[in-house]
């Protein structure tokens, strides 16, 4: 049975990723907005932006943009499966003898393929523009561990929306609040900077505690308990997201 599932699921992600790469112009999309706002806080607002770390501004926001650039490319996932759901190909899926599974954790991979790329890319640009880390190779596993978990959460919200929306522009607006997150957070400013209701907000929100702890894996400095924070947020979203996805699936596909 395992088999059967695994067999399926990566024929499906095989087609996904046809798709993809067809239309690589999603993943370039996805880059361009956190390489934007990467040249416009480090070359226009972030010499006026004391951290009070002592770091390069570039390397104290990238964790930030790496996280807004998840968020925007979990927008493509709703989006393309809306498309498949419109399209009928579920209900063509339901004939055939494919684990029901499969279908979604098609989508749900092919967004983490596209979505890595897509940070590998910004990365990449961050280097040229100057990022530099004393991260480990240990560190940077860790790094790459909670970003996979933080596409992974954000991916199965993603199915939630497009299986519920109505139409196409409903399908994807749902990733808005998620892109607009981090600048609440620790992301580009320090928190203490903040009028006390906000500066309340973005410290007990998920991300500040996702970018705190990248951060310090970045500039190979202890996580303290950030770490345990963040993974505490991102593996129950995870949870509840992907639960909350297999029960509307399975009510609309029974």
């Amino acid at each position: 049975m395992t088999a059967h599932v695994l067999g399926d699921t990566g024929v499906l992600t095989g087609r996904s990723l046809r798709h993809i790469l067809r239309s690589p112009d999603t993943i370039i999309t996805t880059a361009v907005t956190p390489i934007a706002l990467m040249l416009l806080f480090v070359f226009v607002l972030g010499g006026a932006i004391d951290t009070g770390s002592g770091e390069s501004y570039i390397d104290y926001m990238l964790p930030g943009i790496l996280l807004i650039t998840i968020a925007s490319g979990i927008a493509y996932t709703a989006y393309r499966l809306f498309l498949d759901l419109q399209g009928g190909i579920f209900e063509r899926f339901q004939s055939m003898p494919i684990a029901r599974s499969s279908v979604l954790w098609a989508h749900v991979l092919t967004s983490l393929v596209a979505n890595m790329v897509s940070v590998a890319i910004v990365v990449g640009v961050a280097l040229l523009m100057g990022f530099r880390t004393g991260a480990s190779f240990g560190a940077w596993l860790a790094a790459a561990g909670i970003l996979v978990l933080f596409t992974l959460a954000l991916t199965w919200i993603a199915v939630i929306a497009g299986l519920s929306a109505k139409t196409v522009d409903g399908a994807s607006a749902f990733s808005y609040p998620l892109i607009f997150l981090p600048f609440i957070s620790s992301a580009f400013v320090p928190t203490e900077s903040m009028p006390g209701p906000v500066a309340w907000f973005a410290e007990n929100q998920p991300v500040t505690s996702i970018v705190d702890t990248m951060r310090a894996l970045f500039s190979g400095q202890p996580v303290g308990t950030d770490i345990w924070v963040a993974l505490a947020w991102l593996v129950g979203i995870l949870v509840v997201a992907y639960f909350g996805a297999a029960a509307i699936y399975r009510r609309r596909f029974r």
